[in-house]
């Protein structure tokens, strides 16, 4: 008798564990609409894709994408900005409902997190200063790089031999470092480093070809599934009605929506 009503409370309580767990999958969506508002994450310091202007306003690709996401589920845009090193590890602790931030989808990360359709397609891209006499990306053998803590751009390093990997807290600072001839190079996104030529304050250049391509997508904690169907909907809608490609001519001058 006592066996049987041991195996009836575990059996209960497991009943229960599962009914909570399949709730909390098939709540996100309506925790984000009761909540009214979708909190984003992102660096912050990621040009032209998420980063403060003159005014110390956010702005860029991303904050755009998710302010137009956010409207379309009929929420308010909550920005969160935070260090790209333990972003994911905010995700998972739910200080935030997704991560919109140019993160790019491997399968280091798939193991931890879920992600969205990819919204933009990119690559690794090696840059150095103006007047470097570095001539292919294997001429950096040897010599210092610099990358955004928590990227994908170190594993890249590692490829080239480069002799040390300098770890920055986002790439204003690694293009500072490189002007300023702290560094040899700088491993970051193709359009983040053609952006960085184009600008007046930077006296860099790109070198070679982009390393390796990359799908771009948004995070979510594992179990979120209604949320991130909800945004893969709105996401698909933004693609079809020319959103997303606006966007990116906006601020990219290109449309790097589609591969």
């Amino acid at each position: 008798m006592i066996r049987t009503r041991l195996f009836l409370a575990l059996a209960l309580v497991c009943s229960l564990l599962t009914a909570a767990c399949s709730e909390r999958k098939a709540d996100s969506l309506e925790r984000v609409k009761k909540a009214g508002e979708i909190s984003l994450a992102m660096s912050g310091g990621y040009p032209p894709f998420n980063f403060f202007n003159d005014k110390n306003e956010l702005v860029g690709f991303d904050v755009d994408v998710a302010g137009e996401a956010a409207k379309r589920l009929g929420v308010r845009l909550k920005p969160v900005t935070t260090d790209w090193s333990g972003i994911i590890e905010g995700l998972r602790s739910g200080v935030y409902d997704g991560i919109l931030g140019s993160m790019a989808v491997t399968p280091e990360r798939l193991k931890v997190v879920d992600f969205s359709e990819p919204y933009y397609y990119s690559g690794a891209q090696l840059l150095v200063r103006a007047d470097s006499p570095f001539r292919a990306p294997e001429d950096l053998k040897g010599k210092v790089v610099g990358v955004a803590t928590g990227t994908t751009f170190e594993n890249d390093a590692k490829k080239l031999g480069v002799a040390e990997t300098r770890l920055y807290r986002d790439d204003t600072q690694t293009l500072m470092e490189l002007d300023n001839g702290v560094i040899d190079g700088v491993i970051t996104d193709r359009v983040v480093g053609v952006n960085a030529v184009n600008q007046e304050r930077f006296r860099v250049r790109l070198l070679g070809s982009p390393l390796r391509a990359e799908d771009i997508a948004v995070a979510f904690r594992k179990g979120d599934d209604s949320l991130r169907e909800a945004v893969n909907g709105v996401l698909r809608d933004m693609r079809a009605d020319g959103t997303l490609t606006s966007l990116s001519r906006k601020w990219l001058k290109a449309d790097v929506t589609v591969r």
